[in-house]
């Protein structure tokens, strides 16, 4: 079990690491984080949050309230490296131009045919990729199962408590059933996000992260992936990413937006995310929208099960789904083209299918920065 003083010593890592942010950017999207123990809810954000607001994923002490002293030792995110300095996701001003041109554009698709049903063993000449309309040469593809790095996030709040058991056990399973050479980190979020086990193939290792559960709280959803995505991004080594989200509830506390949630996602080659969004009285119609939306910008899907016994098919779905993708990779044609949201599409035909329908993001932000 961590001390009281290891607890506040990583909260006031991470409080520091929030300042860094704010000097950077100018934004106060990141409120101050109370000291431990303090339970009082935390001040709201006053202005839109930037797109780094949380250098480091779900921390250990983060936000205003400790970890239970019954849950495990949190990562320390100080021995992270903080993200690379990006724009704000609402700042639409002429301040920011490219740190350099898109070089290539890689995206991972599931193609299906009119049933429903995977489609494998398509080659190179089957695909034809558009950004903004236009046709794109591919200039790599691959269709054999290649490692990724995933990060597990998972709902923490009260309304958890009785359907972690069944989470978990699904979410154990997805991991086996994974690429032995996946590397997977797990977060769990409530009011706030901790980091319970950083990037690992070792399954002991995940199991027991995945168990710690306090089920307490409120629940700030996009904070939890908007960290998520930095951390994937900050610590990439493979280029496939995967974000699996878990949630019985729609989001009430977080500092950031859906649309800045969004946007974080679809940074140029950012994750597919996957969404799991369970039964129960906070998951409103404006949450299953919110999970819908944010998957399938991505290429990704969100389920919406009838039972807690359906979620441990889902994340086998999810597991072979994400192991049959293809990868295909384009350099843009035009280069010179604004830092705005670039639109792809991607259609596949072959002999013998009569339509074939391809599942990958829809668009990505090429990359900024300040002059």
């Amino acid at each position: 079990m961590r001390s009281a003083a290891a607890r506040s010593y990583g909260s006031i890592l991470f409080t520091a690491l929030c300042y860094f942010v704010l000097l950077l950017f100018g934004s106060e999207a990141l409120a101050q984080t109370p000291a431990p123990g303090n339970t009082a809810t935390p001040p709201a954000a006053t202005s839109g949050a930037g797109e780094n607001s949380t250098a480091q994923p779900a921390p250990n002490g983060a936000g205003s309230q400790p970890p239970a002293a019954s849950e495990a030792p949190r990562q320390d995110p100080a021995a992270q490296q903080p993200a690379a300095q990006e724009p704000s996701a609402g700042d639409q001003s002429s301040m920011f131009v490219f740190k350099k041109q898109v070089q290539e554009v890689v995206l991972h698709a599931t193609v299906v045919d009119d049933q429903g049903n995977p489609v494998p063993g398509l080659d190179k000449s089957a695909f034809t990729v558009y950004e903004d309309g236009a046709a794109q040469p591919v200039t790599s593809f691959r269709r054999e199962d290649v490692p990724v790095e995933m990060g597990i996030v998972i709902d923490n709040s009260g309304s958890m408590r009785e359907k972690r058991d069944a989470v978990n056990q699904a979410v154990l399973n997805l991991i086996r059933a994974s690429n032995p050479k996946d590397e997977i980190f797990v977060v769990n979020f409530s009011q706030n996000s901790y980091l319970d086990q950083d990037f690992t193939s070792d399954v002991n290792l995940l199991q027991a992260a995945v168990h710690q559960v306090s089920a307490r709280g409120s629940t700030a959803l996009y904070d939890a992936i908007v960290a998520s995505s930095v951390h994937l991004r900050n610590n990439s080594d493979l280029n496939k990413k995967v974000l699996l989200v878990i949630t019985d509830g729609q989001d009430n506390m977080s500092a950031q937006t859906l649309q800045e949630a969004s946007r974080r996602l679809q940074q140029a080659n950012g994750p597919t995310l996957y969404a799991i969004g369970l039964l129960g009285s906070g998951l409103q119609n404006s949450g299953r929208d919110a999970l819908q939306q944010l998957a399938k910008g991505t290429g990704g899907v969100a389920y919406f099960p009838g039972t807690l016994d359906q979620v441990d098919s889902i994340t086998r779905t999810i597991a072979h789904d994400i192991r049959g993708q293809y990868m295909i990779a384009y350099r843009p044609k035009n280069q010179n083209a604004r830092p705005e949201y670039q639109s792809v599409k991607v259609e596949a035909h072959a002999p013998g299918y009569r339509a074939l329908t391809v599942r990958t993001k829809t668009g990505y932000y090429p990359p900024e920065s300040p002059h």
